[in-house]
């Protein structure tokens, strides 16, 4: 790569600056005592100091560290790419009616630079409604962005794209990557590598944009700002909008585009409730709820496999360990800092493991061909309504096996479980109006 283009569109840390025209800044920028991280716009406290005097700034301490030694050094985004007589689209499959419904109404919308929103079920299909807007935008020679707040997404989502546009160059940024950093008209990555970017996208996808971290994080929602141009329009993707999204939507601050129904034609399934008194002081004991076992151990004998979703890290190795006293064997633990974490879901992927028992970190963005579902402590904080709804869109995604069983063990059935319940009802109301099954 010419050493001048990991500056377009980039902020860099560099000691050796590019040869063209650039922009530089100091890194932490210090005014009367105060003192902020132009990356990120962390203000620093007065412990953010190293050994030499430096300030440095923690909150993007895994991009690189920052201190006021430092300057960043930007090349203004110069779209090196070509324009397209054909479309880069390679993909072989087809849309649904009501997919190109809405393919063409994203397409339209971003041709027009609108920002908006692709509020679509789970299942839906919505990486293939994307297809069409997307080839147009990189026919253009446009530079694209897709983002999610998770790697598990990107790790998915990047094949998929790798395939569907087989001549374009592709980009895939997270905090696991090893290999360096390229100049792509295509890039796939967290949220948290937009903070390196500075209007550098024409066009820019966030996927599940309702998810943990981005929903709670400044910080992310400052690196979508800065990443898209000032001239560039944004979509965001989600099966479950937060009340902000619903709010821009109902005064038409951002242009919408519903899906309701799933890409075969099938409506979500219903999550079914299970009340499991004092589960914990049993599991305490070794043992699981009964009912809970006699389903796990029905999976099993039919073949069937399932992700049974925990409320915390500290509940997978005691669960495992009861799981196997009850003999329900062939399945791995999995949560966010698992080392192992991506073979293990990857060998979810090929079939070569019976189940997983995860955290929420598998709520979204990852599919599996036909599995159950099972959520244990549904009523436990941790599980939002848009968690439990994500949840339960794990299971039917395949047009082989679209009527997934969804299962949910809980003390009480809470408010998340009922709203969740409700969504799903809703979502399904819809589908049904458009010949969903």
């Amino acid at each position: 790569m010419d050493n001048d283009e990991q500056f377009f569109g980039r902020w860099v840390p560099s000691a050796r600056p590019p040869l063209k025209p650039l922009v530089n800044r100091e890194a932490i920028a210090q005014s009367r005592g105060a003192a902020r991280c132009t990356r990120c716009g962390n203000w620093l406290t007065v412990t953010d100091q190293l050994p030499n005097g430096a300030r440095y700034c923690r909150q993007c301490l895994q991009l690189g560290r920052l201190t006021t030694h430092h300057k960043l050094y930007t090349i203004p985004e110069p779209n090196q790419f070509p324009r397209m007589t054909e479309s880069p689209l390679t993909w072989s499959g087809q849309l649904k009616p009501q997919q190109v419904v809405a393919a063409t109404a994203v397409r339209k919308l971003a041709a027009a630079k609108k920002n908006q929103l692709l509020w679509a079920v789970t299942g839906a299909g919505k990486t293939e409604i994307l297809y069409p807007a997307l080839a147009w935008a990189l026919q253009q020679g446009w530079r694209v962005a897709w983002a999610s707040p998770r790697v598990d997404v990107c790790l998915e989502l990047a094949p998929r794209l790798a395939r569907a546009f087989a001549g374009v160059s592709q980009a895939v940024l997270h905090g696991k990557q090893e290999q360096p950093y390229t100049y792509r008209q295509l890039t796939i990555c967290t949220t948290h590598q937009l903070l390196r970017f500075q209007a550098a996208f024409d066009w820019l996808i966030v996927d599940e944009v309702d998810a943990f971290p981005l929903t709670t994080s400044p910080m992310l929602q400052r690196a979508v700002k800065q990443a898209q141009k000032p001239s560039g329009s944004h979509i965001f993707l989600t099966a479950t909008p937060g009340p902000h999204l619903q709010k821009l939507v109902a005064q038409r601050k951002i242009a919408v585009t519903y899906v309701p129904l799933r890409y075969h034609g099938y409506l979500l399934p219903q999550m079914m409730v299970h009340l499991s008194w004092q589960w914990r002081q049993h599991l305490l004991k070794g043992r699981l709820p009964g009912h809970l076992v006699r389903q796990l151990r029905g999976y099993q004998q039919i073949g069937q496999r399932f992700l049974l979703f925990v409320p915390h890290v500290a509940d997978l190795a005691p669960i495992a360990a009861a799981l196997a006293q009850a003999g329900v064997v062939g399945g791995v633990t999995v949560h966010a800092a698992d080392p192992e974490r991506t073979a293990k879901v990857q060998a979810m992927r090929d079939e070569r493991c019976q189940f997983l028992v995860t955290t929420t970190i598998l709520e979204r963005g990852v599919t599996f061909p036909n599995v159950a579902v099972v959520i244990l402590g549904g009523d436990e904080a941790v599980f939002s309504t848009a968690a439990l709804v994500q949840i339960a869109g794990r299971a039917g995604r395949h047009a082989a096996h679209p009527r997934g069983e969804v299962t949910c063990y809980c003390q009480s059935q809470s408010r998340t479980i009922q709203q969740a319940r409700a969504m799903i009802g809703h979502l399904n109301r819809q589908g049904r109006q458009q010949g969903g099954q």
